[in-house]
């Protein structure tokens, strides 16, 4: 199974920023045109550590680990704030608050992966923690290329020409409530089995924080 383990934002907190998407871009959340993707509200998470293919049975002893590591870590505190792209193919918000604990929770996660079974683990915190909102193809970009060169543009940049570009724009300014993280989740990725052909997520395990009860 394809594998990775997230932090998710509390409902208060994801339907703050979708509120916020519906202020800047209004019907486009539901009818985004050719070549933009939305994330559903329902998976968008804030990625630990990605583990990809992974053998079924390696998983239990990989939740046994993680749950004895993070057994340690109290809950703390994350906000939506911020926002970009990557590329100029990737829309996502930022992170603030308890960051430390965060890549904290990461590392371990990603220690506990390697040393209890060998998955395969990239650490997705050490950077630049975030909430993936929406993708463009490429093609998307280089036809929004092409219309600017028809208008007399002169920007060549990915960036700059992505129709992802006025939805950062907006983000940067955006801060949303805070919510308490007292759990860790493990989930499966199926490709092309959810929504319109997308990813369907299905959690393997939650696990709590500060070994408590998820």
């Amino acid at each position: 199974m394809r594998l990775f383990t997230a932090v998710y934002p509390s409902g208060e907190a994801a339907r703050h920023l979708e509120l916020a998407l519906a202020g800047v871009g209004g019907p486009f959340l539901a009818d985004p045109g050719r070549g933009l993707r939305w994330v559903p509200p329902g998976q968008r998470h804030v990625t630990l550590v990605f583990h990809g293919e992974v053998p079924d049975g390696a998983v239990p002893d990989y939740v046994d680990a993680l749950r004895d590591a993070l057994a340690d870590v109290p809950p703390f505190e994350l906000a939506l704030s911020g926002g970009g792209t990557f590329g100029g193919r990737t829309l996502w918000v930022g992170v603030a608050g308890s960051v430390d604990d965060l890549r904290r929770a990461g590392e371990l996660a990603q220690d506990a992966a390697v040393g209890a079974s060998g998955l395969p683990a990239s650490d997705r915190t050490s950077g630049r923690p975030h909430l993936t909102v929406a993708r463009a193809t490429v093609r998307a970009a280089e036809g929004r290329r092409r219309v600017d060169g028809a208008r007399g543009g002169t920007s060549g940049r990915e960036a700059e020409t992505s129709p992802l570009v006025p939805w950062a724009r907006a983000l940067v300014v955006y801060r949303g409530p805070s919510w308490r993280v007292d759990a860790v989740h493990v989930v499966a990725s199926r490709l092309g089995e959810g929504r319109s052909g997308g990813p369907l997520h299905e959690d393997v395990a939650v696990v709590a924080l500060g070994g408590g009860v998820a």
